[in-house]
């Protein structure tokens, strides 16, 4: 379904700045690196060939990828492909040169099952005729070289007739590899926001009156884009606009907080809703909102949380996570070709949470993280694999942290079940009704490994604490 436009503030957002942005020839590789402080970050696209010939490297007759060479500077990679009804049946693995020096690493496996991780079928966003087919993106650090190898299954005629993204059959003809193959190295460029440990400016929450003026300033001085300004307006009644994030809040100021927003009276009606955690906010990690589609799209409620894994690897420190969703960010839109990135929250393995896809995090923002059920549901992935790593404490309790403040929202138990209606999938036809955990795994909905067998495991302890954090 296509997502409600459900605010005033989130209305006139969309009404001013409702102009998607296609993807550009900005993003070759041969174009110049753009300055950080105009554009932050950049992607080199390099499309694939046969290394049949590349016998000494160990290469199959119907392998694709790149040899070794000298490349900008990158930290992400993934591989991308025209068609998002075709799914990568095969095995993609590649090494990098870390910057600056001689030292290459071993190969690395990158996750090529992410059609599960996108808009539903028939939704603006997923009919945009943007969207491509994309690996997972896997965070590599600073390098400045690559090789590159992808594996056909052997068995090529019976992944031609493996199922696409919504269950669609594919024809035997698109057995092997799928057709346009690139390769995406993704920099995340620098921060170009005051960093996310400076927590939120101090000053009266922004109106959104005005907030479209180019150059408006912030409550700590800075200037802020158009785009950064409705970014920031849309949480403008739980931090300042501008702010790097939003400050937490004790259980029975939540509480409070919620009641007086809908005249509701404290002494009579305690919701069940936890402690408002602190998220640090798309300016705090340093999002660059003239990457994105700059509507807002939302949808009526939500019911669920579904918990991913963002399989990037293990292999980064928690001062690196704004650069790691910067990078996933950059990917999603440019590289995948959504209109922003996927998920609704992301925690990293220190227990930081961040703020996703742009609307509000406190707002039933459409996302595209669970193909089939993005409708009244919300997406929280934890920055890592954890198909065989244990996910961290920190990690498990963020996540119980924030679905028991957000459910609460909604007035959701973490304990509980919901109802949704699926929007085409492979493991449920579109239009059925299916009872699922308020709090999900992502496989519950899709047949896939996410989040990772180590993490879905965890699941139930999460539901514990969140209901425990609402009081339940």
């Amino acid at each position: 379904m296509r997502g409600f436009l459900a605010s005033s503030i989130g209305v006139t957002c969309a009404t001013a700045l409702a102009l998607p942005l296609a993807l550009t020839s900005s993003d070759t590789a041969a174009v110049t690196r753009p300055a950080a402080e105009t554009l932050p970050g950049s992607t080199q696209s390099l499309p694939l060939g046969p290394l049949g010939a590349d016998r000494a490297g160990g290469a199959e007759p119907r392998d694709q990828g790149l040899a070794r060479r000298d490349v900008r500077p990158f930290s992400l990679v993934g591989v991308v492909w025209d068609d998002p009804d075709v799914e990568l049946h095969g095995r993609v693995q590649v090494r990098t040169r870390a910057t600056g020096t001689t030292t290459w690493s071993s190969w690395q496996e990158v996750e090529t099952h992410n059609h599960e991780h996108a808009a539903d079928p028939g939704t603006a966003e997923g009919d945009s005729g943007r969207v491509r087919g994309s690996t997972a993106p896997l965070w590599v650090g600073d390098s400045d070289g690559v090789e590159l190898r992808v594996r056909p299954d052997a068995d090529g005629a019976d992944a031609g007739r493996a199922t696409g993204r919504a269950g669609r059959v594919l024809p035997e003809a698109e057995s092997a590899l799928p057709a346009g193959l690139r390769l995406e190295l993704v920099d995340p460029g620098e921060h170009p926001a005051p960093p996310a440990g400076a927590g939120a400016p101090q000053g009266a929450p922004a109106k959104a009156d005005g907030v479209h003026q180019a150059g408006l300033p912030d409550a700590a001085g800075g200037l802020l884009t158009a785009e950064s300004a409705a970014a920031s307006a849309v949480n403008a009644d739980l931090a300042p606009l501008g702010a790097t994030a939003v400050t937490p809040l004790d259980r029975a100021h939540t509480q409070a907080d919620l009641l007086d927003a809908r005249g509701g009276d404290v002494a009579k009606a305690r919701p069940y809703i936890g402690p408002r955690p602190r998220i640090v906010t798309r300016r705090g990690w340093g999002a660059d909102e003239s990457l994105r589609e700059r509507n807002f799209a939302y949808t009526r409620t939500v019911k669920a949380a579904f918990v991913h894994h963002s399989a990037t690897g293990n292999n980064y420190s928690c001062s690196q996570s704004p650069s790691v969703l910067r990078s996933i960010y950059r990917y999603h839109v440019k590289s995948s070709g959504w209109r922003d990135f996927g998920y609704n929250f992301a925690v990293d393995k220190c227990g930081n949470i961040y703020e996703g896809r742009a609307g509000g995090v406190a707002k039933a923002v459409l996302g595209a993280h669970t193909l089939g059920f993005n409708s009244n549901s919300m997406g929280i992935a934890v920055l890592g694999t954890f198909t065989n790593t244990r996910p961290p404490k920190a990690a498990v309790t963020a996540v119980a942290k924030l679905t028991a403040w957000k459910l609460g929202l909604y007035g959701a138990n973490p304990r509980g079940t919901t109802y949704l209606k699926s929007g085409g999938g492979n493991l449920y036809k579109k239009g059925s009704i299916v009872r699922l955990n308020v709090i999900s795994g992502h496989r519950d909905g899709f047949a896939t490994e996410c989040p990772g067998r180590r993490l879905y495991s965890k699941l139930g302890t999460a539901r514990s604490a969140s209901a425990r954090y609402q009081g339940r």
